[in-house]
């Protein structure tokens, strides 16, 4: 709780915060990769039926990371305005309303496995593979959930290095237990697809355990009092102005993306398992911009708490020009590199070139969808929600998917990653301009006030 944000250098701060979500998010990147790998080697069906299960599963983590940016957002706040009392009993009642959460979806999921995948295209070769993965996969729920808001409140302290730690021994014991289930190495049984599921489950379970012993011994983030019913029903409403508006942004990218994987199941399950293989490597290339927006979550909100306006305006402004600057290096690396990345994960001449055309074309707009995650992430720490919102909207509904739709009509799986290209192009920049204007407001009406 001494984690003071509101004083000292802002790029010094923005690094401090930032390299330990690098090593953290960079972790639970790897065990993906990990997971693709293993499962790749198993066929094109099965890589395709994981590639089905992104858009559900990254659903149900955007839910979580609502949850967790409306918890994060009112206690950093909280704590920079000094309210210690206040701050636990935050945390505490974002716990319950996490796992509240976790039984209303579970219950859901469970009964619309079939209905859903086959909605998405999932025909009866890949359709099994599917089922087999979603069943242990959603009964582990809990365990993802819970501990990514735990870990958003142990971040809007200020303290980035656990939750990173704790990410870091989540993806070891992924990364250990893929090969042995999977494919049944030193005696294990050959789970094949299953074998990830559980292995996810049981790497998450670490987390659970760890971010609640952190949050109850280490930050004392969680209060000792039993709250009351009315006491719980405002810190949620509380929790829900922004993480609700949150997390329908953040489900409406995954949701999109599963409206996007239909198109590309028209073209077969090869354009599928490309688009898995190059989703997979751009989260790789990615990580940095995605600890760099996690980090402006406490920075920005304790600021804001604090009214220090202007330190809230530099944050953002440098976060923006590194976005820009990894973003071109990005684009590079994968243009070059992108087909013999690919090749690692799978040898299917067509996945490869499915994946290689996303790498060569979609990455170019890396530097502007960066702009969108620290614009996103900047506007929920301020407690403002509705335009992250708007701009998801605007990047999935208004140009992705229509565009995308028309592309694949035109080019096939190549005209569906040209409108990637310039849907995050396009809110990129209107991203820069809107959330510049918006810090500059209570910085002049500050100056304003000091004049009269």
């Amino acid at each position: 709780m001494n984690r003071n944000l509101t004083e000292g250098p802002v790029t010094q701060q923005l690094i401090t915060l930032t390299i330990p979500m690098v090593w953290g998010v960079f972790a639970i990147i790897a065990f993906n990769l990990v997971d693709t790998y293993f499962v790749g080697q198993l066929g094109t069906a099965q890589l395709a039926a994981m590639s089905f299960t992104f858009p559900v599963v990254m659903t149900l983590g955007s839910l979580a990371m609502g949850l967790g940016v409306g918890a994060s957002s009112v206690i950093a706040r909280a704590i920079g305005e000094g309210d210690m009392s206040r701050v636990q009993r935050f945390t505490t009642n974002s716990l319950t309303l996490a796992l509240t959460t976790v039984i209303l979806f579970v219950s859901l999921g469970l009964l619309t496995i079939d209905p859903l995948f086959k909605a998405l295209g999932a025909g009866p070769d890949v359709l099994p593979y599917v089922r087999d993965y979603m069943r242990i996969w959603y009964f582990g729920m809990v365990f993802l959930v819970v501990p990514m808001v735990g870990n958003s409140a142990i971040r809007a302290a200020g303290n980035t290095l656990t939750p990173s730690i704790i990410m870091t021994l989540s993806a070891a014991v992924n990364i250990v237990l893929d090969p042995l289930l999977i494919t049944g190495a030193l005696g294990f049984p050959r789970l094949e697809i299953q074998g990830a599921a559980i292995a996810t489950v049981i790497a998450r379970g670490t987390t659970l355990v760890a971010s609640l012993l952190v949050l109850r011994f280490k930050e004392n983030l969680l209060s000792t009092k039993f709250p009351d019913l009315d006491e719980t029903l405002w810190c949620w409403k509380d929790i829900l102005t922004v993480g609700l508006p949150a997390a329908a942004s953040s489900m409406i990218t995954p949701i999109s993306i599963g409206v996007i994987i239909s198109f590309l199941a028209i073209h077969g399950p090869a354009a599928v398992a490309g688009f898995g293989v190059a989703s997979r490597l751009e989260s790789f290339a990615l990580i940095t911009v995605m600890a760099l927006s996690a980090s402006m979550g406490p920075f920005v909100g304790q600021n804001w708490g604090a009214q220090q306006f202007e330190r809230v305006r530099t944050a953002i402004g440098q976060s923006f020009l590194f976005c820009i600057g990894w973003g071109l290096l990005m684009a590079v690396a994968l243009g070059l590199g992108g087909r013999s990345l690919s090749t690692f994960f799978n040898q299917d001449p067509a996945v490869i070139s499915v994946a290689t055309q996303y790498l060569w074309l979609v990455p170019i707009s890396y530097g502007t969808a960066g702009i969108i995650q620290v614009s996103s992430a900047a506007f929920n720490a301020m407690g403002k929600p509705i335009p992250s919102i708007i701009m998801t909207v605007a990047r999935m509904f208004v140009l992705y998917i229509p565009l995308a739709y028309l592309g694949s009509r035109i080019a096939g799986p190549t005209g569906i990653f040209v409108a990637a290209l310039i849907s995050n192009l396009g809110v990129g920049i209107g991203a820069y301009g809107w959330n510049r204007r918006v810090c500059c407001q209570p910085a002049v009406a500050q100056v304003k006030t000091q004049k009269v």
